[in-house]
């Protein structure tokens, strides 16, 4: 198996973090090389979105200028994402040989920083450059589930409410009806071990 640039997405506590660890481990169980690599990243500007999100640093109080805000910061870490010299996404799969993995990537930006078709322009503006991946694998949950997750979560981020959870799941249903990319939907009120199931059994029909 050639490496390759998986993308897990989904709302908050969809189980993201979890598959992709599951999927780690699986790819090294094969004897390859594989590493998670998330946004944000652990950069400068990741670490500036991470304090932005937990309300630790001054952001916009206006809710259209602080997604706008928050797409342009998104959009330069993820430049440095995939392209930095130590470990951008590109150097470990071409030069390195690993599988990466990643929780989140321009999806992400196009479904939490969109309240309508001209903020989703603005937004696709700043990430149309950015290559898809080889597979996104969209964890689909209902609204209540990640909710009930999110009430037992330690550090609550700005964009954790019932409100904009919906309009981002609204949103990631839009994005992915159009997307041409290879991609594999699954319900994420799946046990954790049959969504995994399900995630090796697509690699290895289409990508061994």
């Amino acid at each position: 198996m050639e490496s390759l640039f998986i993308v897990l997405e989904g709302i908050d506590k969809a189980g993201k973090t979890t598959q992709a660890e599951r999927l780690k481990q699986y790819l090294i169980n094969q004897g390859n090389s594989a590493i998670i690599s998330s946004e944000p990243t652990e950069g400068v500007i990741g670490q500036l979105i991470r304090k932005a999100m937990q309300n630790q640093v001054f952001v916009m109080k206006d809710k259209t200028k602080f997604d706008q805000q928050m797409a342009y910061l998104f959009a330069a870490d993820r430049h440095y994402h995939l392209y930095n010299e130590v470990d951008g996404v590109y150097k470990l799969i071409k030069q390195d040989r690993y599988h990466v993995i990643a929780t989140r990537y321009y999806f992400s930006s196009l479904a939490y920083n969109c309240n309508n078709q001209e903020e989703f322009n603005f937004v696709y503006g700043l990430n149309k450059c950015f290559p898809n991946p080889d597979l996104v694998i969209y964890l689909d949950i209902p609204l209540d589930i990640a909710l009930s997750r999110l009430e037992n979560s330690l550090c609550k981020e700005i964009y954790e409410t019932e409100e904009k959870l919906q309009q981002v799941k609204d949103n990631y249903q839009q994005i992915f009806q159009s997307y041409d990319g290879e991609i594999l939907k699954i319900d994420g009120k799946d046990s954790i071990e049959q969504i995994h199931q399900q995630i090796t059994a697509y690699l290895e029909k289409y990508f061994s």
